[in-house]
C-alpha cells in the first residue's frame, strides 16, 4: 500500500452525502463511488473502500477486507486499528466511520470502525451506563454491580421519604369524632318516615376508668396479647393481609387491637383496597409510638361493634345485660369479647333472618365454646386465677336483643326484614348498615300492618286466656304475611306480640309445619307433569305420563293403603307398608270410595292427595312447591315419604304468601321483597329490580285457583269469605294439632296467617312446639278456625276501598283418570240402549273416558254456580275443618332424610307419622 496518499477529488455531485463526505476529508464509510466518477480511483476511495479495487487493481471483499485494510493502514496513522490507542495528535479511540462515513483514528480525519456510533468527547463518560458501552450482544444488557446497588439505595431511600411525609401528614383518630355515626332513616311505602335507628347508641363513650379491667384483660387474651409491649403494629399480621390482598381475598389479616382501633375510628373511609390499609398502617404506627396504651384500649373499647346495635362497651352492656360498663364480671367481659369477633355469628340471640347458619342453636354453641376459651386464655396470660375462673362455669344469663322503645310492637319485625334483605341482596354489608347514615325505602303499607296486627291481637284478646287456662293458652304463637302478587312485595307482617319481648320474627321464620296448605302444590304437580301410567312403565323408556283433570278421581277411603304409581305397595326400609288415615278417621263416598280433586281439595282428603303424590312423583312435588316460590333449604321435607304431600314442609309465612301469590297472578312468580331503595348521601345504592318468571302456564295456575275457590265456597275456608269478593285458599292443620295455617288470596293480595304453641323460653334449652287441643277454649285447633277469622278480619280492612277484581276463567285442562267403570247391567237394563241408542244418560256420558289426546269441556272445571258439580259427593261431608288438614294422618316429617325404618309409619305404630293414628 502506498505510503502516500492523494487527497481526494471534491465532489462533483451527489447532493447532501457528497458535500459532507467532501467537508468531512478521507472517507472510511462503505459508500459507492460518487456518480460523477469515471473508474476506480484510490484517490476516490483510498484503502477503505468496500468493493473498490485499490492502487494495484486489486478489489476488497466487503467490509471484513476493509476492516483488514483498515488496520494495516493503522501503523501509518490513516486509520487506526480495532484496540489501538488515540496517538497523540487525536487522543482516545478510534471513531466513527459507520455507513455514512465519520472520523478518523484519533481524529477527525482519522479512518473509524464502521459500527454505526459516532466517535466519543475524550474523558466523558454516560452518568448511567445502560446499555452497557463497550460491550457487545447480552453482555450490553446485564447491569453492573454498581448500577444494581445504586437503583436498590435509590429505592429505599425513596420509601423512606414516602413513609417520613406518610407518617407527619397522617392524624391520630378522634374517638369522639368516630361514636358520632348516624342513624338509618326507614321509610314506609308511602314515603313517610317509619323510625329512625341506629345511631343513638354510637355517643355512649366512658372514660378508661370506667372500663372494668376485667374486659382489658378479656380482649388482650382474645385478641392481641403483646398489646401491652408492641408497637402498634403486627409484622407479620401485615404480611398475612398483603398476601391474602395477592391472592384477591379480604384485606383484614390479624390486626393488633392498636390497628383494629385506628380501623374503627376511621369511619370516613372503609373501602377495603390497598391504599386504606396503608394509610391505616401509618396511622397504626403513629398511634403507637405517640398514644398512652390506655388511650388506644379505651379507644377500642369505645369504639367497636357488638351487635345488636350497640357501639362501645357501655352500649354493648346495657344491650346485653341491662346493666353499667362498670358492673360487668369477668364472664360477661369474657361474653362481650366473644361477640367482638362477629356478632352475627356469636350473638347467642342468632340472626337467622341474615345468615340462615347463624340460628340460634349455632350461635349459642360458637358462643359458649369462645366464651370458655377466652377465660381459660387469661388463666393461662395470668391475668385471672384459677380460683376466680372456677366461678364462672355458667354461661351468663343474656337479655332480650331489643330494648329501644322505638322498636316496639312490629317496627322491629319490619326493621329487622329490610335490614336484612339489603344485607342479604351483597349490596351493603352489615357493617356498613350498622355504621348508619342511609335512607331505607321499603314496601310496608302502614295501615295493612296496622290491620294484621289489630286482628291477631283481636283473637288474642277474646279467646286465648294464659291465666284461665294455664296448661293450654300458653306459649301461643301467631306469624303472618302479605304479599303483592303484581311484583312480590311484601306489604304486611305480623311478628309476634312485640319486637322488643319476643325476638324471633313469625313471619320469616317459624319451623311449623304447613299441614295441607301444601296440596295445591300437589296439585299444580298434577296439572304440570301428569301422573304416571303404570301401563307403559315396562315398554317406555321414558314413563308415559297423563294430565289429569279436576275431576280426576282418587280414593277417599280413611286407612288407604298407598300405592307407588306401578300399583305395588309401597313399604319403608323395614317392608312395613304405609295405610294413610284421614282427619277423623273419615271415609268419604262409600261404597266405591271415590272423590274428584276439587271435592277433595274441598274436605281436604288426606288419602286422595297422598296417592296423588305419589302418581306423580314426590320429587315433582317437591319441583312445583319451588316453582311456586318455596326454597329448597332447611325448611323442605324430605321428599322420600309419602307424607311430604302432607305439609310436612315448615316454610315461612312470608314463603307461604308469596308462593301462593302465584296462583294468583296466573302462573307468574315473583320473589317477595321488603326494600324498594336505598340511598346513601344522596345517592341511590341499591334499587330492586322486578324479576317475574312464568313458573306455571296460565292454564296450570287458574285450575288450581278454580278448584281451591271452592274450599273457601262450600269447604274448610268457609270462614275466610269476603262477600261477593272472591277468594281462594287452603286450610291446614297438622299432625297432634301442634300447628294450625290459612292460606288465601285474591287477585290484588295474598296472605298466610300462622298459629302454633312454641316453647322457646330461654330456660329451655331446645324449642318444642306444643299440641294445641283445648287451647282458646276449642276441643282442636284447625285452619279454619282462629286463622282463618284473622285472614278474614285483616283481608276485609286491607281490601278495603280496592275494586272487587273476579279471578281468570280457567281453560280446560287435562283429563278425568281414576274412574272405576260403572256395574255390569242388568238384561232389562241392557235393552233399553238399543231402542235408542242416541240418547245415553247422564250418567252413562259422565263415566265415559274420554281418549287421551281429547281436551274435555270447560265446564267440567265446574262453575262456582254448578252445584250439582261441586256438591257432588259432599252430602258425606267431612269434619269441621275439612279433616284431613293434618289431624291424624302422619304429617311429621323424619327426622333426617335416612330414618331409621321404625319412624317411617303405619297402623302398627311409626311414632314419626303419627304413630296408631297414622
Amino acid at each position: 500500500m502506498s505510503e502516500h496518499r492523494r487527497k481526494p477529488p471534491q465532489p462533483q455531485g451527489g447532493g447532501r452525502a457528497a458535500a459532507r463526505r467532501g467537508a468531512q476529508g478521507a472517507s472510511s464509510g462503505r459508500r459507492a463511488a460518487p456518480r460523477d466518477a469515471t473508474g476506480p480511483s484510490a484517490s476516490s476511495y483510498g484503502a477503505h473502500g468496500s468493493g473498490a479495487p485499490d492502487e494495484e487493481g486489486r478489489p476488497y471483499g466487503g467490509r471484513a477486507e476493509a476492516r483488514r485494510a483498515a488496520q494495516r493502514s493503522g501503523s501509518a496513522g490513516t486509520g487506526g486499528g480495532r484496540r489501538r490507542a488515540a496517538d497523540a495528535a487525536g487522543g482516545g479511540r478510534a471513531g466513527g466511520g459507520g455507513r455514512r462515513g465519520g472520523g478518523g483514528a484519533g481524529g477527525p480525519g482519522g479512518a473509524g470502525r464502521g459500527r454505526g456510533r459516532g466517535p466519543e468527547p475524550s474523558g466523558k463518560r454516560r452518568f448511567i451506563d445502560y446499555p452497557r458501552a463497550g460491550r457487545r450482544g447480552a453482555r450490553r444488557w446485564i447491569p453492573s454491580w454498581r448500577l444494581v446497588s445504586g437503583l436498590f439505595l435509590s429505592f429505599v431511600g425513596s420509601l423512606m421519604a414516602v413513609a417520613g411525609i406518610a407518617y407527619a401528614l397522617v392524624e391520630v383518630p378522634d374517638v369522639n369524632k368516630a361514636a358520632e355515626a348516624q342513624n338509618n332513616v326507614y321509610y314506609w311505602a308511602d314515603g313517610k318516615q317509619m323510625v329512625a335507628t341506629g345511631g343513638e347508641r354510637n355517643r355512649q363513650i366512658i372514660d378508661y376508668d370506667d372500663i372494668p379491667k376485667e374486659m382489658r384483660f378479656a380482649v388482650m387474651s382474645a385478641e392481641n396479647k403483646t398489646f401491652e409491649s408492641d408497637k402498634g403494629v403486627d409484622p407479620m399480621g401485615i404480611a398475612r393481609a398483603v398476601v391474602n390482598m395477592a391472592k384477591g381475598g379480604q384485606t383484614q389479616g390479624g390486626s393488633t387491637i392498636t390497628q383494629q382501633y385506628v380501623k374503627n375510628a376511621r369511619l370516613g373511609d372503609q373501602s377495603q383496597t390497598f391504599s386504606r390499609k396503608f394509610k391505616e398502617l401509618f396511622i397504626s404506627i403513629k398511634v403507637g409510638r405517640t398514644e398512652p396504651k390506655e388511650k388506644v384500649m379505651a379507644g377500642y373499647l369505645n369504639t367497636a361493634y357488638y351487635g345488636r346495635g350497640a357501639y362501645g362497651i357501655q352500649a354493648a352492656a346495657r344491650a346485653y345485660f341491662d346493666k353499667e360498663a362498670r358492673k360487668l364480671n369477668p364472664s360477661e367481659c369474657a361474653l362481650l369479647a366473644t361477640v367482638l369477633k362477629g356478632a352475627t355469628y356469636y350473638d347467642p340471640a342468632g340472626y337467622p333472618e341474615i345468615d340462615p347458619a347463624a340460628n340460634k342453636e349455632d350461635n349459642t354453641v360458637r358462643a359458649k365454646k369462645r366464651w370458655r376459651w377466652i377465660l381459660d386464655e387469661e388463666v393461662k396470660d395470668g391475668r385471672l386465677t384459677r380460683a376466680e375462673r372456677d366461678k364462672y362455669q355458667d354461661f351468663p344469663k343474656l337479655q332480650n336483643p331489643r330494648s329501644n322503645t322505638q322498636l316496639g310492637g312490629q317496627t322491629g319485625y319490619l326493621v329487622d326484614l329490610a335490614k336484612a334483605y339489603v344485607i342479604r341482596d351483597g349490596k351493603i354489608t352489615a357493617e356498613q348498615l350498622q355504621r348508619g347514615g342511609y335512607e331505607i325505602h321499603t314496601t310496608f303499607d302502614r295501615t295493612k300492618v296496622n290491620e294484621l296486627e289489630k286482628a291477631v291481637n283481636k283473637v288474642r284478646k277474646e279467646k286465648i286466656k294464659p291465666k284461665l287456662r294455664p296448661d293450654k293458652d300458653t306459649h301461643v304463637q301467631f306469624g303472618g304475611a302479605s304479599v303483592d302478587p303484581e311484583d312480590g312485595a311484601i306489604k304486611a307482617i305480623y311478628g309476634g306480640v312485640d319486637a322488643t319481648k319476643h325476638f324471633t320474627n313469625n313471619a320469616d321464620q317459624t319451623g311449623a309445619q304447613v299441614g295441607s296448605t301444601y296440596k295445591p302444590f300437589v296439585l299444580a304437580a298434577a296439572f304440570k307433569y301428569g301422573v304416571r301410567d303404570p301401563e307403559g312403565a315396562e315398554t317406555q323408556s321414558e314413563i308415559e305420563r297423563k294430565i289429569v283433570n279436576p275431576k280426576s278421581r282418587y280414593s277417599g277411603k280413611n286407612e288407604l293403603k298407598i300405592q307407588n304409581y306401578d300399583g305395588s305397595v309401597w313399604t319403608d326400609r323395614e317392608g312395613k307398608q304405609w295405610n294413610q288415615k284421614n282427619d277423623g278417621d273419615q271415609s268419604y263416598n262409600p261404597p266405591s270410595y271415590q272423590i274428584d280433586l276439587r271435592e277433595a281439595m274441598r274436605e281436604s282428603v288426606n288419602s286422595a292427595y297422598v296417592q296423588l303424590g305419589m302418581d306423580v312423583g314426590l320429587n315433582k312435588v317437591k319441583e312445583a312447591a319451588i316453582d311456586a316460590g318455596l326454597k329448597d333449604d332447611s325448611s323442605m321435607a324430605s321428599a322420600n315419604y309419602p307424607s311430604f304431600s302432607l305439609g310436612t314442609s315448615s316454610p315461612s309465612a312470608i314463603r307461604m304468601a308469596g308462593a301462593y301469590s302465584t296462583f294468583a297472578a296466573s302462573g307468574k312468580q315473583n320473589e317477595p321483597y321488603s326494600v324498594t331503595k336505598v340511598e346513601h348521601k344522596g345517592d341511590t345504592v341499591y334499587r330492586h329490580e322486578k324479576e317475574t318468571r312464568q313458573a306455571f302456564t296460565s292454564k296450570v295456575a287458574d285450575n288450581v285457583t278454580d278448584v281451591l275457590r271452592t274450599v273457601v265456597e262450600k269447604g274448610t275456608g268457609t270462614s275466610a269469605q269476603l262477600g261477593n269478593r272472591p277468594v281462594a285458599g287452603k286450610t291446614g292443620t297438622t299432625d297432634g294439632n301442634k300447628s294450625a295455617w290459612f292460606v288465601g288470596y285474591t287477585p290484588q293480595l295474598s296472605t298466610a296467617v300462622s298459629m302454633y304453641r312454641l316453647d322457646d323460653d330461654e330456660a329451655n334449652k331446645k324449642r318444642e312446639f306444643l299440641e294445641m287441643f283445648g287451647t282458646g277454649g276449642e276441643e282442636k285447633i284447625h285452619g279454619a278456625s282462629f286463622p282463618a277469622q284473622i285472614w278474614q278480619d285483616y283481608m276485609a280492612k286491607a281490601l278495603k276501598g280496592e275494586p272487587v277484581e273476579p279471578f281468570p276463567v280457567p281453560e280446560a285442562i287435562g283429563e278425568v283418570v281414576g274412574e272405576t267403570p260403572p256395574p255390569p247391567p242388568s238384561p232389562t237394563a241392557t235393552e233399553e240402549p238399543e231402542e235408542e241408542p242416541s240418547s245415553p244418560t247422564p250418567t252413562e256420558t259422565e263415566t265415559t273416558k274420554p281418549p287421551a289426546t281429547q281436551s274435555p269441556d270447560p265446564e267440567e272445571s265446574c262453575s262456582q254456580w254448578d252445584w250439582e258439580c261441586n256438591d257432588n259427593g259432599g252430602a258425606n261431608g267431612g269434619s269441621e275443618d275439612g279433616g284431613a288438614d293434618g289431624g291424624p294422618g302422619g304429617e311429621s316429617p323424619p327426622p333426617t332424610d335416612d330414618p331409621p325404618g321404625t319412624n317411617n309409619g303405619n297402623q302398627n305404630g311409626g311414632a314419626i307419622f303419627g304413630g296408631p293414628t297414622g
